[in-house]
């Protein structure tokens, strides 16, 4: 056991899909997984919560904008060895969108589209693919 405490960093991710069946997911700007695709998503800001944290993130990786109370809670997803960077916990939210929604890269994202939630790419980074798979379970609220 340490002797200090384990510096844990919070973080929020977004879940964003269409009617159409359409998930929206970033290519990583940087390491780790750099080039990988992945959930919008990224720190909490000092002050704020994890629901308007993914907001923010969204917006500013996607483009996307959508009403704090239109996301609803997926989970959290804590596990010690999920990111090699070191820990990090974070709290993801499920958003639908409309089907017209477009996406335009931005922040640290290089690329930014809808993929056909029946056509993935075949890794995605860290355990977004665990994610949302779990994301897909939550009930329409």
């Amino acid at each position: 056991m340490a002797d200090f405490p384990e510096n844990i960093r919070y973080t929020a991710d977004v879940v964003a899909v269409t009617d159409d069946g359409r998930v929206l997911l970033i290519k990583r700007g940087w390491g780790p997984y750099e080039g990988h695709c992945a959930l919008p998503g990224g720190h909490v800001d000092e002050g704020e919560t994890s629901r308007r944290a993914a907001v923010r993130e969204l917006e500013e990786e996607t483009g996307v904008r959508v009403a704090e109370n239109e996301l609803r809670l997926v989970g959290v997803w804590d596990q010690p060895d999920r990111d090699p960077r070191g820990r990090y916990v974070t709290v993801t939210y499920l958003a639908t969108v409309p089907t017209s929604t477009q996406a335009t890269a931005g922040d640290d994202a290089r690329d930014a589209r809808w993929w056909p939630l029946t056509d993935l790419p075949e890794r995605l980074a860290f355990d977004h693919a665990d994610i949302l798979t779990a994301a897909l379970r939550t009930p329409a609220s």
